[in-house]
């Protein structure tokens, strides 16, 4: 069963990242202030990828949506078909006078497992697969590097799948998905798997984070 967690202790089963919500109103996207640039990345469920990447210093704005099918404006159900080739993705709006983005592309890699094949833990399909876009050959290069570099760390026991295509095009989630990690902080899905997801982020990340998430 897609995006199900059992407990068992509890024995009790509850919805997977965005599960059973309506669509409603698609947010608005932002366009990029002067001196500001953006970064493309899917990593499984967009909350906690969204709540990761904001708290990196110099992440000025994290807009959560849809990228890298062929479906203009899809909505969540529709990607959630898997019939859009759609993943759930962020896009990222830097400083890159702050942080830069090799900086950006390893936090990537360490807010999910990019070594799980569409799947992020208890979601799965290829909505949820890891899959990085690049806007010019040198971002490519560095997603590359990036790649050889994590993988050289033995940080995962299992090599990196993650996809690395050229961008294309990025539509919007609904409003109802944008900061869901922080106005839902009671919500069993964000306690049992996005927070664990953020605290180990943290860990990992501790040197590029904003000084309220040290």
């Amino acid at each position: 069963m897609k995006k199900l967690i059992l407990y068992i202790a509890g024995v009790f089963l509850f919805a997977g990242c965005a599960d059973g919500q309506s669509s409603g109103k698609f947010a608005a996207l932002p366009k990029p202030k002067a001196g500001e640039a953006i970064a493309t990345f899917g990593g499984g469920c967009f909350w906690s990828m969204s709540e990761a990447m904001s708290e990196l210093k110099g992440v000025n704005k994290v807009i959560s949506g849809y990228a890298g099918g062929n479906t203009k404006n899809p909505t969540y159900e529709e990607v959630s078909s898997q019939n859009t080739n759609h993943a759930e993705t962020v896009d990222i709006f830097y400083d890159p006078k702050v942080i830069s983005y090799p900086q950006l592309a390893e936090a990537f890699f360490f807010a999910h497992d990019p070594t799980t094949l569409n799947r992020q833990g208890p979601d799965q399909g290829t909505d949820y697969r890891s899959i990085a876009f690049y806007r010019t050959p040198e971002e490519k290069n560095i997603l590359l590097a990036t790649i050889k570099k994590v993988n050289e760390s033995k940080h995962y026991n299992n090599p990196i799948v993650t996809q690395v295509v050229p961008f294309s095009a990025f539509y919007p989630a609904e409003e109802y998905h944008q900061g869901y990690y922080r106005s839902h902080p009671n919500q069993l899905y964000i306690m049992s798997v996005s927070e664990p997801k953020v605290m180990k982020f943290r860990k990992a990340m501790t040197a590029e984070l904003k000084p309220e998430f040290k």
